[in-house]
């Protein structure tokens, strides 16, 4: 099927469908007047000239079957590559009926211009760029619960560096907060609303830590599959997304090997890695987190009053500490290539509810605010004293409704 996805192909059938229903409509308008033989007898005795155009839209309407399979393959290989080198054997022999190119080319080429508007066509024209940040600020705002910094920043980072038409660097966005707070699902909704395939996409690469890297002792060897696979992606995407789970785990000298892709002299030959972007998801940073979050609660105030410039200084503090992290001997942070620290606050047990309103949502299921607080009460809250904080976020919370399938 080439790069195009099954649902793609469906709108391009009906755009095709469209494009030919005049021709065809003619032909089930003529059914519906009477039989052939009865039009055929009409126009014998009727006037040569009459005689002559009834030939002639017969033989179009025979050739209407043959037409739209070549309307067809034609945009086929236009849209995704598929196709072309049947398509280009008919158009070296000769074909019956009307030429494709004569005839329908020219609305052909604007269709399959209209197709690729809605998002930025690669050279091989299969559209897997969309960029739709309007459909990411609202899925945000739906669905990511009590994180109104990393709503705010990353929405702000993320068009001002698609609006620029020639970005500095590569634009690197770290993501820091207890596990289950929304890191994962952020970066998730980042590449589903900037490609067409999402995480599987050609142009998105996603690290983790241990999966990927688990022993330092092969690190070299690591480095090289690392720079290899950056290199490759970017030269295939001219706007290509990596994102790198638990980074406080990656081995320095792994985020040394990035540091060349997200320097300001990213551009390397005919390779631009500028138009890239690199988010890193780490638990780092999470107990001050919770602590500023703690404070301003204890004090009587909204968590919506922690502002990102008073977080980013003692985040920044904590990355630095010579502790077991990539992050204190990387060269990242001394040069000050993290363009933003992106700080997702501990959840409450109002935001627990909402994650499991959605969960229902996602799978269908009726629900009652009952329901939502005993989901919600099934977490361990921290700390022992004020309970404010789900020790797990909402990363559980999914699994706990299965115990109200029926």
């Amino acid at each position: 099927m080439g790069q195009c996805t099954l649902l793609s192909h469906l709108g391009l059938a009906c755009c095709l469908l469209l494009l030919l229903g005049g021709s065809e409509s003619l032909g089930s308008q003529g059914k519906q007047r009477g039989p052939w033989e009865e039009d055929q007898s009409a126009v014998t005795e009727a006037a040569p000239w009459a005689r002559a155009r009834y030939e002639a839209v017969k033989k179009h309407l025979g050739s209407v079957g043959a037409l739209s399979k070549q309307y067809w393959q034609y945009l086929a290989c236009k849209v995704s590559q598929e196709g072309c080198e049947e398509e280009g054997k008919k158009k070296a022999g000769p074909s019956p009926g009307w030429s494709l190119p004569l005839v329908g080319q020219d609305y052909l080429e604007i269709l399959s211009a209209w197709y690729c508007s809605f998002g930025k066509c690669c050279e091989t024209g299969d559209c897997r760029i969309v960029n739709n940040i309007t459909g990411l600020e609202m899925d945000l705002n739906r669905q990511l619960h009590g994180q109104h910094l990393a709503k705010d920043v990353v929405i702000q980072a993320v068009r001002r560096f698609l609006q620029s038409p020639q970005p500095e660097k590569a634009l690197v966005l770290s993501f820091h907060g207890w596990s289950g707070t929304g890191k994962n699902f952020v970066a998730r909704m980042v590449a589903s609303h900037l490609y067409r395939d999402g995480l599987r996409s050609e142009c998105v690469r996603v690290f983790i830590a241990l999966f990927h890297f688990p022993h330092h002792k092969y690190v070299d060897s690591y480095k090289v599959q690392l720079e290899k696979q950056i290199s490759e992606t970017v030269q295939l995407c001219k706007q290509s997304l990596f994102i790198f789970d638990e980074a406080e785990k990656l081995h320095f000298g792994l985020l040394d090997a990035i540091k060349p892709f997200v320097a300001h002299d990213g551009n390397k030959g005919q390779v631009d890695y500028r138009r890239s972007i690199f988010i890193f998801l780490s638990n780092i940073g999470g107990n001050t987190i919770n602590e500023v979050a703690l404070d301003f609660w204890r004090a009587g105030r909204a968590r919506e009053e922690i502002s990102l410039e008073f977080l980013e200084q003692r985040l920044r503090l904590e990355l630095l500490q010579p502790a077991e992290n990539g992050y204190a001997h990387s060269h990242l942070l001394e040069e000050n290539l993290i363009d933003v620290f992106v700080p997702f606050l501990p959840l409450e047990y109002h935001h627990v509810k909402l994650c499991a309103r959605d969960a229902f949502l996602a799978r269908g299921l009726p629900y009652t605010e009952a329901a939502l607080d005993e989901v919600a009460r099934m977490m361990v809250f921290v700390p022992k004293e004020e309970k404010l904080f789900s020790a797990q976020g909402c990363k559980s919370v999914s699994q706990r409704i299965n115990y109200f399938l029926p």
